[in-house]
């Protein structure tokens, strides 16, 4: 935990990601990366020489069906309020819509109700546990599906719901958040579509790449994220 409040805390005071009075929604999907980011962004506030306030929220898409109980009583331990709104998400997509790409209505869907939830709580800004690797594929998502240069910001401004998003595991690498996690109530995935899609794909598809250049994704991702080696055709 020591390493990732040490790349917290460079993230925030690369990106200003957090300010004074900021009352923080940590979206908690129960998976490793949310886990991690709710414990380092408990222990954070107690040394960062701001003032801010934190709560978590998890958006149930399957009906309360899960038990969020460990996480409830980690979030206890942690002195974090938690919430847990329950959601039809699941029914929609794959039942009812039946969509053969499910994962940027289900995303759009989850967001929305963690929007909602948030602003009823009086929150600012929601924080969401997306690590540089997560940059990495998301750059190769966009650029190979979609013909765009493009991927997740540290920071960004959703006018709909007027909350900045903040992502302070930004400059984190998932190796690290692995590790981490150990000791945490990780929740195993119930989304019919897990380990079978585009993201997936791209994930195998840079370990492949990592056999014969093993060091191919922090080198994508410092060009990522050094804008200063950018050199692209101007627009």
């Amino acid at each position: 935990m020591k390493k990732i409040l040490s790349m917290l805390r460079k993230a925030d005071k690369k990106y200003n990601l957090i300010e004074n009075n900021d009352k923080i929604a940590i979206g908690v999907s129960g998976g490793k990366d949310s886990l991690v980011l709710l414990k380092a962004m408990a222990n954070y506030r107690l040394f960062d020489d701001k003032k801010f306030d934190i709560i978590a929220i998890t958006i149930d898409i399957s009906s309360g069906k899960n038990d969020y109980t460990e996480i409830s009583k980690l979030c206890d331990t942690l002195g974090v309020n938690y919430y847990v709104e329950k959601t039809d998400i699941q029914q929609v997509v794959f039942d009812i819509r039946k969509e053969k790409n499910p994962c940027s209505l289900c995303a759009k869907m989850r967001r929305g109700a963690l929007n909602s939830v948030a602003k009823k709580h009086g929150c600012n800004k929601i924080a969401l546990g997306h690590h540089i690797d997560d940059m990495v594929d998301t750059f190769f998502l966009s650029m190979l599906y979609e013909g765009r240069l493009s991927t997740m910001h540290p920071k960004s401004y959703m006018s709909n719901s007027k909350i900045k998003l903040i992502r302070p595991l930004f400059l984190t690498n998932e190796k690290d958040i692995k590790s981490a996690s150990k000791d945490l109530p990780i929740l195993k995935s119930t989304c019919p579509a897990n380990k079978n899609t585009q993201r997936e794909y791209i994930k195998d598809l840079l370990k492949e790449i990592q056999k014969t250049i093993p060091f191919a994704r922090d080198r994508i991702a410092s060009s990522i994220v050094e804008t200063e080696r950018y050199n692209l055709l101007d627009k």
